[in-house]
């Protein structure tokens, strides 16, 4: 998305379309001299559009389509079980990531059956990291970064949208569909 690449931009970040590339993960490794990134982050999961592995997206949109048109019990347990998610941006982070390095997954993902190249990952001596963030632990250090007026990290400017609690549902549809530039979603009491 053209607007979350411009706010990495922002902070100095060097970004990279995936509708420019075919090979994401090569392009990654050619941009770090043939080496790979120390370390790749997946905050996108299961929602990931299948840039580099169109196929696999598509029928892992199918199966999903599919488990929400049945009833509820049984959907559940299928999802629980053997959902299939989208895996293109988990499969690019681990083909890219240098070999002994880190690939930490804040991403959500759902299934239980899904594949994994687990024979590279073990070849190469990839790190998988991931799990919910840790509030509690972290809540007290961030606080006074996040209530700074001088905003160090930049999370006001980050939010596109500062909307009322009324408005949550609206906030909600446009951050999922990725309309109006919406990156960040405020809502106020």
């Amino acid at each position: 998305m053209p607007e979350r690449r411009a706010a990495a931009a922002r902070f100095g970040v060097e970004t990279l379309d995936p509708d420019q590339t075919a090979d994401t993960a090569g392009t990654l490794i050619e941009m770090t001299g043939g080496r790979g990134p120390d370390s790749v982050i997946d905050a996108v999961g299961m929602e990931a559009h299948g840039h580099d592995e169109a196929a696999g997206a598509k029928l892992a949109e199918v199966a999903q389509r599919a488990t929400g048109l049945l009833p509820d019990g049984v959907a559940q347990k299928i999802a629980d079980v053997a959902a299939v998610d989208r895996l293109d941006a988990l499969h690019v982070a681990v083909k890219a990531v240098r070999r002994g390095g880190t690939v930490s997954v804040s991403g959500v993902y759902g299934g239980e059956i899904d594949p994994m190249p687990m024979m590279e990952m073990f070849d190469r001596g990839v790190q998988l990291r991931m799990g919910q963030a840790h509030v509690k632990r972290w809540i007290d250090d961030l606080m006074p970064l996040v209530g700074d007026t001088s905003d160090p990290l930049g999370v006001v400017s980050f939010a596109t949208h500062h909307l009322s609690l009324e408005q949550a549902p609206h906030g909600y549809e446009i951050f999922r569909n990725k309309d109006d530039g919406c990156i960040k979603v405020v809502l106020q009491p």
